[in-house]
């Protein structure tokens, strides 16, 4: 198996795990969504420096600047409205609102690159970026409100990886460093619950810690796949790959969770996925000028 092909197998592997994830969520009631997060984060540190302490890395503590604690502080501030929102969308019946969130991170990433790092875009993307705000608004009209779940976890998200381009940390070391950051306000949080009672260990069963534990492992296996990804194929290749997961998430919504999706929804989807189409078309058009670009003259 080549490089490039073992980088595809773990990007699907990565996207695909993250489609997954409503069904590992709903199984972790009747704990509540923050108590969920809280759970998760914590797991997630025990987890990511096990791992780092088997693989012995530790030398990259010492290129930590304080300018890049501050950004890793930034990000896990971020990073953790995204998890809680997500999570709360799933176990309030929202999954298929979710999954519209990361259906339009790539044009609120894109938007991000114009308003903040001045980046020019081309005709296609900026119809891609109206036929998203046209989508919202359909969508807007349809839900009697603004889809606050999608709108928070694709900024929340296109804010994360906005303050990750400028921090050079490998996916686990990142977690490492956010996760330790906010385990101990999200440990106490879990001593508080406990003392007061308060959490859902009364009549959850046996297997709900070890569950809840596993949160730790959800969160930070697809993102070791996602790194062994992407350093072995084009990023062309990974935003196609990046809509696994939310189209994944939008049919167990309408499936397994059973969501109503009146037909001015399916509207406002249909929007979104025409303006996806257009904005992935002109990448890999793209990608493909400028391979051809660096590709050497014959002699």
């Amino acid at each position: 198996m080549s490089e490039t092909q073992r980088g595809v197998l773990f990007g699907i592997g990565a996207y695909t795990l993250w489609g997954l994830t409503p069904l590992f969520w709903i199984l972790l009631q009747p704990a509540t969504a923050i108590e969920i997060l809280a759970h998760r984060i914590v797991w997630a540190l025990v987890f990511v420096v096990l791992i780092l302490a088997v693989l012995r890395q530790w030398a990259w503590l010492r290129s930590l600047t304080p300018r890049k604690l501050w950004l890793l502080a930034l990000a896990a501030i971020v990073v953790t409205v995204n998890w809680g929102t997500y999570i709360y969308a799933v176990t309030s019946g929202h999954v298929i609102e979710g999954a519209l969130g990361y259906f339009i991170n790539p044009l609120v990433s894109v938007l991000f690159g114009v308003l903040l790092l001045r980046e020019r875009l081309t005709v296609a993307q900026w119809i891609a970026v109206g036929l998203g705000a046209v989508a919202v608004t359909v969508l807007a009209i349809d839900y009697g409100r603004l889809p606050w779940f999608a709108l928070v976890l694709a900024f929340s998200f296109g804010t994360y990886g906005l303050i990750k381009k400028h921090v050079n940390t490998g996916a686990a070391q990142s977690l490492a460093v956010e996760s330790a950051l906010l385990a101990v306000p999200a440990a106490g949080f879990l001593v508080f619950l406990r003392v007061t009672e308060a959490d859902s260990f009364g009549d959850a069963g046996p297997y709900h810690l070890p569950l809840l534990a596993a949160a730790g492992l959800i969160t930070l296996l697809p993102m070791l796949l996602f790194t062994g990804a992407a350093t072995r194929v084009p990023l062309s290749s990974l935003g196609v790959m990046q809509y696994i997961a939310p189209s994944m998430q939008f049919l167990l919504g309408i499936t397994v969770f059973a969501e109503e999706m009146p037909l001015s929804r399916w509207v406002g989807f249909v929007i979104v996925w025409a303006a996806l189409s257009l904005f992935t078309w002109d990448a890999l058009r793209r990608a493909r000028r400028e391979a051809a670009a660096r590709r050497p003259a014959p002699v």
